[in-house]
């Protein structure tokens, strides 16, 4: 394993603390407790306020292996509102339903331009408490990858450069000891405790397809569709532009034109309509991670 060079700030001892930690974790990579102890192991690296261990699979919804550190207050809305439809608007989640290469990631490498000023990032992160989060993607094989999602953010901190660099010189760590807990029998183990069957998870593309399409499919056409997902996914006017190769002043005028027929003024508004509309949609299965929200 290669070392990351010892940071400004970053002591010897936190480093050897990651060491064992990442030991105990190699140690249990059999075991469905190992989410636990490569989450113990990251923190010792550097302070993590909450992480998400998620099971990522082709044309399904994210299913929850683990949390830790999610506050009492946001659990309900961060977890069971987010995996039963939020997901759908999420970057990373879109990102490797489009096929992610397996790497570590910052949210500003992944989400659309003017993200950080969306409603969806106000609703699902702000609100949380959370202001910012990185990924490690690992692949299992051809349909399946896991997710390794840390956030930040409710005490006003982000994360430090010098933070980043570390997590990301030990990627290649975390991604063989993940691959050893999905080869090993450890992740059966962990969906077997919970009491999940993933074979049992219904399809993802066909929901996103299906909520996009109709989503005032009686009012708006189909280029004006296109204009509103992207927007609520955290488009500027430019960067929409790009994505449908046509003009930003075209883009402004079907934009205008959406908000008159839904009878909106605003982003918020918009993605308030579109909330609501996914909530007349078929709740795909919940998760059955190890969350204090569902005990």
């Amino acid at each position: 394993m290669h070392t990351p060079a010892i940071l400004p700030g970053h002591s010897l001892g936190a480093l050897q603390a990651w060491h064992a930690g990442a030991a105990r974790a190699l140690a249990h990579c059999r075991e469905a407790d190992f989410v636990e102890c490569l989450a113990e192991a990251l923190y010792q690296l550097t302070p993590i306020e909450s992480m998400l261990f998620i099971l990522e699979r082709q044309g399904q919804p994210p299913q929850l292996l683990h949390q830790r550190g999610i506050p009492a207050p946001y659990r309900q809305t961060l977890i069971d509102r987010y995996f039963a439809r939020g997901y759908m608007l999420d970057p990373f989640c879109l990102a490797v339903e489009k096929g992610l290469a397996e790497g570590f990631y910052h949210l500003s490498e992944i989400a659309p331009d003017d993200f950080f000023a969306s409603e969806y990032y106000k609703t699902y992160y702000l609100k949380n408490g959370s202001v910012e989060d990185s990924y490690y993607i690992v692949d299992l094989d051809a349909q399946r990858k896991i997710s390794l999602c840390l956030y930040q953010g409710c005490s006003a901190a982000r994360f430090s450069p010098e933070q980043l660099q570390l997590l990301r010189a030990v990627q290649p760590l975390v991604r063989e000891l993940i691959l050893q807990f999905a080869s090993g029998g450890g992740l059966e183990q962990r969906l077997a405790l919970d009491g999940s069957d993933e074979r049992a998870a219904p399809t993802l593309s066909p929901q996103i397809q299906a909520a996009f399409a109709s989503f005032g499919s009686d009012l708006l056409t189909e280029r004006e569709r296109e204009i509103a997902h992207l927007i609520l996914r955290g488009h500027s006017v430019k960067s929409t532009a790009r994505e449908l190769a046509i003009s930003p002043e075209t883009v402004r005028m079907h934009r205008k034109n959406l908000y008159t027929k839904l009878q909106i003024g605003s982003q918020a508004e918009l993605f308030s309509l579109f909330i609501r509309w996914l909530g007349a949609l078929p709740v795909p299965t919940a998760p059955t991670g190890d969350t204090p929200a569902r005990t």
